[in-house]
């Protein structure tokens, strides 16, 4: 598939947790970063995930919204 989004991290899952409507996926990147995605619990289970494997977020926005701790 070809996509024009540049940003694309590769991963692995480490967790999903499935509520009523939406599943927290983590997943760790190879420098050992964590990411936190929520998606549909329905998109969960049409993509097949399962802790342990392969996962590749594309990250595409206008705009990045950062806080200051």
């Amino acid at each position: 598939m070809k996509i024009s989004s540049r940003n694309v991290l590769e991963g692995t899952i480490i967790q999903l947790v499935h509520g009523g409507v939406h599943t927290e996926v983590t997943f760790e990147l190879p420098g050992g970063q964590r990411i936190v995605s929520m998606i549909t619990r329905a998109s969960a289970q049409r993509l097949g995930l399962s802790e342990g494997g392969p996962v590749r977020a594309v990250i595409k926005a206008s705009n990045v919204v950062l806080e200051d701790e």
